[in-house]
């Protein structure tokens, strides 16, 4: 057990930059194996930001989801140190007793449509490929 949890990267440092020509490289792979399927989301940085205010909060989970439309969305959650939805979590009131809330499960991100990609520069970070 004590190896497995060594082995675990920490969540708060997964990621990193990968410049804009492999990110590009990356984008255009993608688009031309999958020429229909959505090309990008817009999240806001208010969400995001309520998202790693939660307590424990150290990084965040992107779900491909589709919403009661029917239409393909992401969901995103908080992630705790260990790599875990924070779905709830203990805080004190403002009483100064211990509080249970709920964790925030979030969607509404937009995806690109057609005037989106219509207004989109050939320099722009939408990479469509067409």
């Amino acid at each position: 057990m004590k190896n497995q949890l060594l082995s675990l990267q920490k969540v708060a440092t997964i990621g990193e930059e990968i410049g804009l020509e492999l990110g590009t490289q990356f984008i255009k792979d993608y688009q031309i194996g999958n020429p229909s399927d959505t090309h990008f989301y817009v999240i806001g940085r208010k969400i995001i930001d309520e998202i790693l205010a939660q307590p424990g909060c150290v990084g965040l989970r992107f779900y491909n989801a589709y919403n009661e439309l029917g239409e393909k969305t992401l969901v995103y959650v908080g992630l705790d140190e260990f790599g875990k939805a924070i779905v709830e979590y203990t805080c004190v009131n403002n009483q100064g007793k211990l509080d249970e809330k709920k964790g925030i499960v979030a969607d509404r991100a937009k995806p690109a449509n057609a005037e989106d990609l219509d207004a989109l520069e050939e320099d722009c970070w939408g990479w469509i490929i067409d």
